[in-house]
């Protein structure tokens, strides 16, 4: 699996609801409580995107936008006032009076349908854990993908899908999302001077690239400097020397980042004894989890043998304990 598909599985981005917007002019929404990440396509007509307290932008046909955990407004025009805020599944005026559900006109279709209306698809992401932040670290606040070929294609085919109501339908849904998310992530990272973290640019090196593969394929296997340089083809001081260039900080450094982030969201997440690290899974909010790992076992699964070495470590980058990272007492921002 390649790092960027390691990243959307380990913050669990398939998590995703998809819903279709049908909108005649003049309409103004706003979404006040937005989860992680936010995809918004134009599929006919156009619309207006405004982050609060930002310069609204345009969004033709086929465009698609990308909005990180932010409050937004989406708008037939800049100029029209918001008519309702959204919060979670209840529909609130602007100006007063009593909250509604926000009712379907169809399955996964809301709206009034009639002609002029501009159509829009909206997923909504749950990403989960320190993990996410490490894709969300790819993206602005607000990022635009202009409409190509490539993510017409799967607009269309998630269009022609979202409004169906069959046996597997969210299945399907899901992974269409997951297509379109992919695609318009790939687009804005191949823009021509784009803000890439480290990381992401040094994919594109063919020895440096394998090497970040294997530390995300098997982060409790003991990786050293000289094995690394040997799977990538290079000698070992021109691997060193090459990934710490590319990626901005030395091979086995960003190994023991990579481990504490995944620590971090395998105490949090607590999986049963007999999980492995991939099968971390948040409880319910307010639910205590069943049957919590130790924090030894949570270091070997991230390759220490010495549950001191790796509380040290752990420390180190988080800032807290294991325990009271576990335990919500953590003191700084995850890096």
């Amino acid at each position: 699996m390649d790092v960027l598909s390691d990243l959307l599985h380990r913050a669990h981005a398939t998590d995703a609801l998809v819903r279709q917007l049908v909108q005649r002019p003049p309409w103004s929404m706003t979404f006040a409580d937005p989860p992680p990440l936010t995809m918004v396509a134009t599929l006919g007509g156009h619309a207006s995107l405004r982050l609060d307290g930002a310069t609204p932008v345009h969004l033709g046909a086929g465009d698609i936008a990308l909005v990180k955990a932010t409050g937004h407004t989406i708008a037939d025009d800049p100029a029209t006032p918001p008519q309702v805020v959204i919060r979670g599944a209840k529909k609130y005026p602007v100006g007063g009076g009593a909250a509604g559900e926000v009712t379907p006109r169809a399955p996964r279709t809301y709206g009034d349908g009639e002609p002029g209306a501009t159509t829009m698809l909206r997923g909504a992401y749950e990403l989960h854990g320190v993990v996410a932040g490490r894709l969300l670290d790819m993206l602005p606040p607000l990022a635009v993908v202009p409409a190509g070929p490539r993510t017409r294609g799967a607009l269309e085919l998630l269009a022609a899908e979202v409004a169906r109501d069959e046996p597997g339908q969210d299945a399907v849904l899901r992974r269409l999302l997951d297509l379109v998310l992919v695609l318009a992530l790939r687009a804005w990272c191949a823009r021509p001077g784009a803000a890439l973290p480290a990381w992401y640019r040094a994919l594109a090196d063919a020895g440096i690239g394998e090497a970040l593969r294997l530390m995300h394929a098997e982060p409790a296997h003991r990786w050293t400097v000289a094995e690394l340089a040997a799977r990538a083809g290079l000698s070992r001081a021109a691997f060193a020397a090459r990934f710490t260039s590319l990626v901005g900080e030395p091979p086995l450094t960003y190994l023991t980042g990579w481990r504490m982030t995944l620590a971090a969201d395998l105490l949090r997440d607590s999986p049963p004894r007999t999980s492995g690290v991939r099968a971390a899974k948040p409880p319910a909010r307010g639910e205590a989890p069943a049957d919590r790992v130790t924090v030894a076992a949570v270091a070997r699964a991230v390759g220490y043998e010495d549950p001191f070495a790796f509380s040290v470590a752990f420390k180190r980058v988080h800032g807290a304990s294991p325990s009271d990272w576990r335990r919500g007492e953590e003191n700084v921002t995850p890096r």
